[in-house]
């Protein structure tokens, strides 16, 4: 790995701890660190961006595609988690996970241990895509096949992640849906319409930067695959849907006809 790479790399290490510690004490004033799921997105532009700047030899068309696809994903989401979390207040999830820390006075190091430090190495190690592909692409870095590829797939999972979104908060906003299972739009098709936009993103990315080089595909597959892993298999749709049938009449019948993650057509009752 060239030097000049590795020092920009270590660069955003920095940015990256320094920015959660000061994120960090901002959860413990308030007592609450459910915010940090717009970091989540929102650092993850951050470091594309510093990605950016650093570029040794000046950023190429290449970087900038890649950095523009990361801030713009980052953009969004974070501001959509963000308003998200206040208008709804504590995340149930975190209020779980440090209630007993809270109340036994201990929240600043279970906040720490639990939340920021993990999700920094996470957020570091989801992003390579981005950080790599720009930093390996200096001009006159060409666009080829895969960078171009990639940029269709992240537009896929771009809309995908905003449509679905939209027609989750409009549904919610709906007094009448109280209790009721979205099965309209494209959650007609998948019961995760904004994960699986969201591991189209990525995985969109990630062929951008591959475009690269095999080094940078190599050095970078971890992202992806630790960001689709972490959304079919571990923190996002098991957790989400754990305990829904007793809360939402009907969603057993919903789950049975609805492709879980990748959109298909629903089953047939009968």
């Amino acid at each position: 790995m060239p030097d000049a790479l590795l020092h920009a790399l270590l660069m955003n290490v920095v940015i990256l701890v320094v920015g959660m510690g000061l994120l960090w004490r901002v959860a413990v004033r308030i007592g609450d660190v459910s915010f940090i799921d717009a970091v989540w997105g929102g650092g993850m532009g951050v470091l594309a961006m510093a990605s950016w700047l650093h570029v040794s030899g000046g950023p190429g068309v290449r970087a900038s595609l890649i950095a523009a696809m990361a801030v713009i994903w980052a953009a969004r989401l974070a501001w959509h988690l963000y308003t998200r979390w206040r208008g709804h207040g504590e995340d149930p999830r975190y209020a779980r996970m440090l209630g007993k820390a809270k109340a036994q006075g201990n929240f600043a190091s279970a906040a720490l241990k639990f939340v920021f430090a993990p999700q920094a190495l996470l957020l570091f190690i989801t992003c390579l895509p981005a950080q790599l592909g720009v930093l390996a692409s200096a001009r006159p870095a060409p666009l080829g096949a895969l960078a171009l590829a990639g940029a269709v797939l992240w537009l896929v999972g771009i809309v995908f992640e905003a449509v679905g979104d939209a027609q989750l908060r409009a549904f919610r906003a709906d007094p009448a849906n109280k209790g009721r299972v979205l099965q309209t739009g494209l959650w007609r098709y998948t019961r995760h319409p904004n994960y699986f936009g969201d591991a189209c993103v990525w995985w969109g990315i990630w062929l951008a930067a591959a475009d690269a080089g095999p080094w940078v595909a190599l050095a970078s597959l971890i992202g992806p695959v630790f960001l689709t892993f972490t959304l079919t298999k571990w923190s996002g749709k098991p957790l989400l849907e754990k305990g829904m049938e007793e809360r939402r009449p009907g969603y057993r019948e919903y789950v049975e006809r609805t492709s879980g993650f990748v959109p298909w057509w629903p089953k047939r009752e009968g």
